[in-house]
């Protein structure tokens, strides 16, 4: 990769995860060009982890070297990090960073400007810029998968906070008698509505009632054990009963942490990503109906709720986001 910036240039958006390194070229209208992963070395030396991510920068920067190269650098990086620094803090599924200056030392190699934030944040921004956001001033973005993820973006700009730390949505807590979170706290939002609660619901409900019919059981091969979110997912759209009856439920306790959100934030537009979200699409409605039940916003229902437009390719997006307002 040439080691300068390109004011034409796309930019080369890098979702950095524990075990890959998702790359791509973003034009400025946001549209992927081209994209490409390789795997991360997570548990090694912090430069081992840094030349991987440098060689999954390089085998995608050869594809803009006939335009000149590309505009600038942005990065998904998971937290804590500050985002104002580009210094990763204490990740703990890449445990090799610590307070590593990731932002200072990619420019340093490809003298581009490079930004980094953690995974949600960009999306979040991605969207507003080129999503299911676009034309909204005030921006709630939730991704649900394995974990919750929250971004919020405010007039076109990422609502950092004082230390860099605001937008843990996804570690609100609507029981505080219940579960306790991976992260400490009781009753957060992801640990009650995340993938892994889906497949523990599911679970629980074959242990409870072990012959109940359900394509869900026969998906896991009888094994209740075995039994995943993503084959709730998969019962779901075949019609099964109990699969929607765990949904529903999931939908349950997204309603009323959706409706605090709305109270707190007043956002004009709620966007939701993530592989449980787009299991959870047929359900957008119910929510929107029942959030007004959960809001004292008297307008609740005037706010639209969408899928992201972004699917698996948020990070790449999203790390093309950080640096979109620098285009000249």
């Amino acid at each position: 990769m040439s080691k300068n910036s390109t004011a034409d240039g796309p930019i080369l958006g890098v979702d950095i995860g524990g075990t890959k390194v998702a790359v791509g070229l973003v034009d400025r209208e946001g549209k992927i060009l081209t994209q490409g992963r390789k795997p991360m070395v997570a548990n090694g030396t912090a430069e081992a982890a840094l030349q991987a991510v440098a060689g999954a920068i390089d085998s995608m920067a050869a594809a803009a070297e006939p335009e000149g190269g590309v505009h600038s650098i942005g990065i998904c990086a998971p937290g804590p990090l500050d985002p104002k620094t580009g210094v990763v803090l204490n990740p703990p599924n890449l445990p090799c960073w610590r307070n590593f200056p990731l932002a200072e030392k990619i420019a340093d190699m490809y003298h581009v400007p490079v930004k980094v934030d953690n995974d949600a944040n960009a999306a979040a921004l991605a969207e507003t810029r080129w999503g299911a956001a676009r034309g909204f001033r005030y921006v709630f973005y939730a991704t649900i998968g394995t974990g919750i993820g929250t971004g919020i973006v405010l007039d076109g700009r990422i609502y950092h906070g004082s230390t860099g730390s605001a937008g843990e949505g996804g570690h609100v807590s609507i029981d505080y008698r219940g579960p306790r979170c991976n992260c400490g706290k009781l009753g957060c939002i992801e640990i009650l509505a995340a993938g892994p609660a889906i497949g523990a619901r599911a679970r629980s409900k074959f242990k409870d009632s072990p012959s109940r019919p359900s394509a869900i059981l026969d998906l896991a091969n009888g094994d209740v054990a075995a039994i995943t979110s993503e084959m709730v997912g998969k019962a779901y759209a075949a019609g099964d009963a109990v699969a929607r009856e765990i949904l529903q439920e999931t939908v349950d306790v997204l309603t009323p942490w959706l409706g605090n959100i709305v109270d707190l934030l007043d956002p004009d537009v709620l966007v939701m990503g993530g592989g449980v979200a787009a299991m959870l699409k047929p359900f957008f409605d119910d929510i929107k109906n029942r959030l007004p039940s959960w809001c004292v916003n008297p307008r609740v229902s005037e706010i639209p709720l969408l899928m992201a437009h972004y699917g698996a390719d948020a990070g790449i997006a999203g790390g093309a986001a950080l640096c979109s307002g620098e285009l000249p």
